[in-house]
């Protein structure tokens, strides 16, 4: 483990030498009605990835219509008067190609990864769908049950992930985060197209939407294809609507769900800031420490030499817009308690606000990090995801903030850190019952 060790830290080292800022990769345009480019050139195979990203997610639905952005992004592959229902990925395949999308809290978005020279495929797909989406009503209705029924086997019926939407919902309060981004089940079944299709010319517009393309491509080439293709559309009447504040959490809350399921579970949340706040960095070398791989706190304290736990781990994204939770978990091992783990998962935070943790502790989960960062540029999809993310936080340029802030990571910084954010007031904590099966 020391050597694996060692050689990550020279490896980081090298990298951190010779590699050239992130944001000096990208170039970046922004045609008159508003729709930003950011190309970023890979020679190294002839294939290049396509994502469009729509600043619309979770985040931006009213209570009673929740789910409409996820719902949407399935009816976005039910056709156009050019393009026939599902035809669009079947063209992606014809070329070679593969595509997908995901709806979150914050965006939604839609990529293909194909031959380079087949790139305008992409642009032609993509401009016709934001415009012209057809929205049948019976496709709609079919897609509904689709949806619902992914929610019941993703949600309802896996014990763990329930009990994550309860507790959720109930760490925060106000704020829109609080709700699934597949939506609450009742809501699904009751919306309808009209609401899909006002949703979609809301939001769906070039001024709203920003396109990521990285690969074997030349930027000015393709940059005409993209003119031609979206240069028209007209921008939307979007107006930025404030986003609800959550209040400050003044007290423990707790959550218990009694559902079939074969072993207990214990989830535990704090209210964190998101990137680029100043905590950010800590916070997720903090994480790193604790639950960075088999050599981390939580696994060797609470798996390996104490044999309380079957899993165990901590987590903490700073890649929303608004504050979001630093999570803790674990499952106990048969023939332990569900409390004795949940308080020495507490403990191993308790005993880093007593004590920094080592700079060695400290160092290697900076390098951890920093490897994962920087390796993911060996893959042209998550090159443009990087960028993507950073774009929606504010600005692609903030990759090289990213990694600087997590090089200045100190000790100290991390203690002050837990002691600031991962106190009992500041916790929801949930535990889930097994129940037996009636059957």
């Amino acid at each position: 483990m020391k050597r694996f060790e060692t050689l990550l830290l020279f490896i980081v080292a090298i990298l951190s030498l010779t590699a050239a800022p992130l944001c000096a990769e990208v170039k970046e345009y922004t045609l008159d009605n508003g729709l930003k480019v950011l190309i970023s050139e890979d020679h190294k195979v002839p294939l290049a990835t396509f994502e469009i990203w729509y600043k619309v997610g979770s985040r931006d639905e009213q209570s009673g219509k929740t789910g409409l952005s996820h719902l949407l992004e399935h009816m976005m592959f039910k056709g156009t008067p050019k393009y026939g229902s599902k035809v669009f990925s079947k063209i992606i395949q014809r070329n070679g190609g593969v595509d997908n999308a995901m709806t979150t809290k914050d965006y939604t978005m839609y990529f293909q990864t194909m031959a380079s020279d087949r790139i305008g495929i992409s642009i032609e797909l993509e401009s016709d769908r934001m415009t012209n989406l057809i929205m049948d009503p019976k496709e709609t209705v079919s897609e509904r049950s689709v949806v619902m029924e992914e929610r019941r086997m993703r949600y309802d019926d896996d014990p763990q992930n329930s009990l994550f939407e309860n507790f959720v919902a109930t760490a925060l309060m106000t704020h829109p985060y609080r709700r699934p981004v597949i939506g609450w089940m009742s809501d699904i079944a009751s919306l309808t197209r009209d609401e899909l299709y006002r949703h979609y010319k809301k939001f769906y517009a070039p001024d709203n939407a920003f396109i990521v393309i990285v690969g074997d491509v030349n930027p000015e080439e393709v940059m005409k294809k993209i003119k031609a293709a979206f240069g028209d559309m007209k921008r939307s009447d979007l107006q930025n609507v404030p986003v609800t504040r959550e209040p400050e959490q003044k007290g423990e809350k707790r959550v218990y769900l009694r559902k079939e399921a074969e072993l207990p579970y214990v989830l535990a949340g704090y209210h964190t800031p998101s990137f680029p706040h100043e905590d950010s960095a800590a916070l997720e070398v903090l994480s790193t420490i604790l639950s960075g791989g088999k050599s981390a706190r939580l696994y060797r304290s609470l798996i390996y030499e104490k044999k309380l736990a079957l899993n165990a781990g901590a987590d903490y994204s700073g890649m929303y817009l608004d504050p979001f939770l630093f999570f803790l978990w674990g499952s106990p091992a048969p023939g332990k308690d569900i409390a004795e783990l949940e308080k020495t998962l507490f403990g191993e935070i308790e005993a880093i606000k007593n004590a920094p943790p080592t700079e060695r502790e400290v160092q290697k989960a900076k390098n951890q990090i920093e490897a994962s960062f920087i390796f993911g540029q060996d893959s042209l999809y998550m090159q443009a995801m990087k960028i993507g993310m950073f774009e929606i936080l504010g600005s692609w340029k903030l990759m090289d903030e990213y990694l600087e802030g997590i090089r200045k990571v100190t000790p100290e910084e991390v203690q002050r850190v837990a002691r600031k954010y991962l106190t009992e007031d500041n916790r929801t904590a949930g535990i889930l019952i097994p129940m037996k099966s009636e059957k």
